[in-house]
């Protein structure tokens, strides 16, 4: 019976899974028994306690009575929520960084090499705790640097206006983004053979968000909340506050280097011949750069970005350096408050590991769609 190479495999196979999994099931009744041996009650029942403890940032209401379950919540979305703040950011200054580098002028091309060796070599927890130190000795609220009584920059954090809608409002515009999403990615399934381009998808669901924003603007007295200096503090808008600017800001340069050397070598993997192409058929500079160069160099550039937005995602822990409330700062505190270790370092584990195989399946979906067929 095990003669047959395609039997062996299998049995092969089955032994180490066996093994593997006889392995785990004795390290976890080892360290239960070692858990139960010194008194400590195991189990997710303590996520229904009041935590008793304040967090400096939320972004969702929150206060001292809410459970652990809803602090540990609230830390993964402020962790998911400054992560894609600074992947937005880094991915713009790294792309005019790795265009400066690629520029004929000398000038770019060198601003651009000292920018990239100068932030790509500081470690980014003394870049968050330099951005902590500068933001903090910001003028105070009453001398707050704005912009048209719109904007207040201060060493509270940036405050700028914001839209408070109806719920109606808030789930129409997730429920349209959503579909616009679905019809893009399945146009065939979806719109079948009609004559309508991803193009017009798009901007249809474009100007129905507009519209939902609209009718919500108009439907509230108070839909815009404008900031304003109020006594000794600026109140109403949204506000960034200084923890979370620290580490957006450190993330935007640190990242932004990598990112612009991940563009520049997408660029440069571009064939010259393709470029001189383009050249003897008359198209001008623009076209070569939006029709020919920068399609070819995101194909390349895409499993590279997919590395590096995992890594800037997971570097939103060194917020804890600063006092930000992140997912492992939450965490942390809530081993120190509740004694839980191994159940909260199971959810720290599965909670970073939801949030980067989601990265990575959107990454690997979107350079699939982009691949050329055939190559």
């Amino acid at each position: 019976m095990l003669n047959n190479q395609k039997t062996r495999d299998v049995v092969s196979q089955a032994l180490l899974v066996s093994g593997v999994a006889i392995a785990l099931i004795y390290c976890i009744m080892r360290i239960r028994y070692a858990v139960q041996a010194q008194g400590m009650v195991s189990g997710f029942g303590f996520l229904d306690r009041s935590t008793g403890w304040d967090i400096s940032f939320s972004v969702l209401d929150y206060s001292i009575s809410d459970t652990y379950a809803r602090v540990i919540f609230i830390g993964l979305l402020n962790t998911i929520y400054s992560g894609i703040i600074g992947i937005v950011g880094a991915t713009i200054i790294g792309g005019f960084v790795g265009l400066a580098r690629l520029s004929p002028n000398y000038l770019a091309r060198t601003l651009g090499a000292i920018y990239v060796n100068f932030f790509r070599n500081i470690p980014l927890i003394l870049q968050i705790i330099l951005w902590y130190q500068i933001i903090g000795r910001l003028p105070h609220p009453r001398q707050a640097l704005e912009i048209g009584d719109l904007i207040f920059l201060s060493n509270r954090g940036l405050y700028w206006p914001t839209l408070h809608l109806a719920d109606w409002a808030f789930w129409g515009i997730i429920i349209v983004s959503i579909a616009t999403l679905v019809a893009v990615s399945l146009k065939k399934r979806v719109l079948g053979n009609a004559n309508i381009t991803r193009k017009q998808v798009v901007c249809s669901g474009l100007a129905l968000i507009a519209a939902i924003i609209l009718l919500g603007i108009l439907n509230e007295e108070n839909a815009v909340d404008i900031p304003r200096l109020a006594g000794l503090n600026i109140r109403g808008g949204a506000v960034l506050q200084p923890e979370l600017c620290a580490l957006v800001v450190a993330i935007w340069l640190y990242g932004g280097a990598y990112i612009g050397e991940v563009v520049r070598s997408g660029f440069m993997s571009v064939r010259k011949g393709q470029t001189e192409a383009a050249c003897s058929l008359g198209l001008r500079p623009f076209h070569i750069f939006s029709r020919i160069q920068l399609p070819l160099a995101i194909r390349a550039m895409l499993p590279t970005l997919s590395n590096q937005y995992i890594l800037l995602m997971k570097s939103t822990t060194l917020g804890i350096a600063i006092g930000f409330s992140e997912f492992f700062f939450v965490i942390s505190t809530s081993i120190n408050q509740s004694g839980q270790t191994l159940e909260l370092l199971l959810l720290l584990m599965v909670g970073f590991l939801a949030i980067n195989l989601s990265i990575g399946f959107g990454m690997n979906w979107l350079n699939a769609r982009l691949a050329l067929k055939g190559n």
